[in-house]
């Protein structure tokens, strides 16, 4: 009996502490790529190794005692009350145990929250249900974008076409430069998010009306993937976050690109566009930015979202559409939208759904019409 418990407790302490057992089972957290979370892995192992030994050391002397002290070896309890060795040997050794935990993690906790000296400050806001990324210094300053689920729909309702990354991949990543210590000030617009890169040991809240910082100095190029770890309504699973870590010479191609980008989008709103440009910009921007919610087909969900299918604000007056795109509707899930689409954004979408779903009101919508109201 007493062999057989032995072979079975000295071959759980060899599984528990083998780590290529745990990577094999995908039971232990990731290592990342970056210092700090290099830091948060060895203080996570710390703590388990600890946590495993005084686990043995316990329950090894709970069942020695019990095998070999039982009643029905002529064994009777022993008595310990009011030993003060007893009582000040089992407040000390806790006591250290505690501090030797203490240290390590104080130090990784304080390295964590250390964001001065950044290279680059980049303001991270969650809507519902997206991200939005604001370069606020450096090559990119002025940049600013959304960064939204582009998992193809069929995937989404179709479980056997899932893809590699599927709910995972966005139309537009946050671009970062590699070995700068890049600040992220981490708010939201509307309820609470959390932005989550595991990759980067990063987790920080965003509350509406309050800014947490968060930093990661990425080392090596490549596409780091994470998500919404914060129950932020319906579409919660479909807020993914994309980082690409690039070359300090490509991140300012890049940042050149999106500012070359923005300059022409702003120039679209004196351009006169026809109809059929506008329903199809306004498809695209309606799939990502209105499906979730009133959903592909129009239809929207009875008694949550309404539908635009025959929708009085979508067939009625053209300027009250406008407004209700533009300024949302307060105390409801409609959200302003002036400040996450341009002037063709918005133009394009309202013609479009004043002319799908068996509208078919025939207006077309500007996008100076959109900038004289702004």
């Amino acid at each position: 009996m007493k062999k057989r418990f032995a072979g079975l407790l000295a071959g759980l302490v060899t599984l528990a502490l083998t780590q290529p057992a745990l990577a094999e089972f995908g039971l232990n957290m990731r290592q990342g790529v970056t210092d700090i979370s290099h830091k948060v892995y060895d203080l996570h192992m710390l703590i388990t190794y600890v946590c495993i030994g005084l686990a043995v050391l316990v329950f090894g002397a709970m069942f020695y005692s019990i095998l070999n002290h039982r009643k029905s070896k002529g064994h009777e309890a022993a008595t310990f009350h009011e030993s003060t060795t007893l009582e000040i040997v089992w407040t000390i050794i806790p006591f250290i145990i505690l501090i030797a935990m203490a240290i390590p993690a104080a130090k990784t906790l304080i390295a964590m929250e250390d964001n001065s000296d950044s290279d680059l400050t980049i303001k991270v806001t969650g809507y519902q249900w997206k991200w939005r990324y604001e370069y606020m210094d450096g090559d990119a300053q002025g940049v600013s974008y959304f960064s939204i689920l582009s998992t193809p729909r069929e995937q989404i309702e179709n479980a056997a076409a899932k893809g590699e990354h599927y709910l995972l991949e966005v139309d537009e990543p946050l671009v970062v430069p590699v070995n700068k210590k890049v600040r992220f000030l981490v708010t939201s617009n509307d309820v609470l998010h959390s932005w989550w890169v595991p990759d980067f040991a990063v987790k920080q809240d965003a509350v509406p009306g309050f800014i947490n910082e968060a930093w990661a100095v990425v080392k090596e190029p490549g596409t780091y993937r994470g998500q919404c770890a914060e129950l932020c309504g319906k579409d919660h699973g479909f807020m993914p976050i994309n980082v690409v870590a690039m070359n300090d010479s490509d991140f300012v191609k890049w940042a050149s690109e999106k500012k070359s980008a923005a300059a022409a989008a702003a120039g679209a709103a004196d351009k006169e566009w026809s109809k059929a440009e506008l329903l199809a910009k306004g498809e695209a921007v309606y799939g990502k930015t209105c499906a979730a919610c009133h959903q592909p087909n129009g239809k929207g969900i009875p008694g949550v979202f309404p539908a635009i299918e025959g929708s009085p604000v979508a067939t009625g007056p053209v300027d009250q559409h406008i407004a209700v795109v533009m300024n949302g509707r307060p105390g409801t899930a409609m959200q302003a939208f002036a400040g996450q689409l341009n002037d063709l954004d918005i133009a394009a979408v309202v013609t479009y759904q004043r002319n799908a779903f068996g509208n078919n009101v025939g207006d077309v919508v500007q996008p100076k019409q959109i900038k004289a109201k702004r």
